[in-house]
């Protein structure tokens, strides 16, 4: 596994109470999406299996070494005390094996219920290769209601040395009942070097000035970020900044915006543009007061609104951006 990048104070949190004496048995990991929280669950999962093998093990922070047998075993998706739950591609009433895969097979909508069943036969017998195992749950959010509930009764009586660790962009819509049997770990925005660090590593052939746009655009998280890479997002973002501070009198920037996302080809960064456009409104509204703020705000649905409905609704691609482009032009006249 890469070594994680940031969330050094999770990692000491977790990592002083997997060495005490009682390890709490489930953990929730909470913030935005794309900060890199499922990633810190496989870390935290693996450091703890091969430390139940391998008491003296070095490295830092969660780091094992790739070569260490435990983090070989994680690598090959074959360790037998590590099950991971996601949202998986289903042929009637099956998941379908990674082996009869061709890739573009669709995600199902939730967790079902079948998955977390599937684990209760896992969780009924010792685990293999010492006293730990580690169950991994990214999203929780994904789970539908009877898969909660299901997992639930793991939690209200957990299996010796089994721990738990549920990815949330959105805790709040987790069952009460869930939450309360978690110890929580928040997780914040990277800094902006380390964001650039992430960004290197996975987009290694990137030129300088995209790298500096993502992490601009990912605000902190790099899998928001990486999901804009290849898309230009420097010049949507710039695009929404003079328009937003001249008001674009001329229609120029918007009609020429609008005009280069009206190809089927630009499907990707018409989308994009859906949704950095409410998000630019949003992070001008936190600096403005008064009547000033109000106007920003509702400024903020309309563009919200419409740009949540567009997909769905199919509206045109070049009227939908040109009037989301008019939504962050107002914007000048209130400063």
């Amino acid at each position: 596994m890469t070594s994680l990048l940031g969330h050094d104070a999770e990692a000491a949190a977790f990592l002083s109470a997997m060495r005490s004496p009682r390890l709490h048995h489930a953990w929730l990991l909470t913030g935005p999406r794309g900060l890199g929280k499922a990633s810190f669950a496989r870390a935290a999962a693996l450091r703890l299996l091969a430390e139940a093998t391998d008491p003296d093990l070095g490295g830092n922070g969660l780091n094992v070494d790739p070569e260490h047998r435990i983090a070989k075993l994680f690598a090959a998706k074959s360790h037998p005390d590590f099950r991971l739950v996601e949202r998986e591609p289903w042929k009637q009433d099956e998941i379908i094996p990674e082996i009869d895969r061709k890739g573009d097979e669709p995600l199902a909508r939730n967790i079902r219920v079948k998955q977390i069943r599937m684990l209760e036969r896992v969780l009924s017998v010792s685990p293999a290769l010492s006293t730990r195992r580690a169950i991994v749950i990214d999203s929780a959010d994904d789970m539908e209601r009877s898969a909660a509930n299901a997992l639930l009764k793991s939690l209200e009586e957990p299996p010796a040395g089994t721990v738990f660790f549920l990815v949330s962009h959105m805790p709040g819509r987790l069952l009460p009942t869930i939450r309360s049997r978690c110890r929580t770990l928040r997780f914040g925005p990277l800094s902006d070097e380390q964001m650039r660090v992430a960004l290197r590593r996975a987009l290694p052939e990137a030129a300088a000035d995209e790298v500096e746009a993502l992490v601009q655009a990912g605000e902190g998280a790099p899998g928001q970020a990486l999901r804009f890479a290849g898309l230009d997002i420097g010049t949507l973002d710039a695009a929404l900044e003079t328009m937003a501070r001249t008001g674009d009198p001329s229609n120029t920037t918007r009609a020429a915006i609008a005009k280069s996302l009206a190809l089927k080809a630009a499907h990707p960064r018409y989308e994009a543009f859906l949704e950095r456009a409410p998000a630019f409104i949003a992070r001008e509204a936190r600096s403005r007061r008064g009547p000033a703020l109000d106007q920003a705000l509702d400024l903020w649905a309309k563009a919200r609104d419409l740009a949540a409905s567009a997909i769905g609704l199919s509206l045109d691609p070049q009227a939908t951006a040109f009037q989301l482009g008019s939504y962050v032009a107002a914007l000048a006249a209130q400063d």
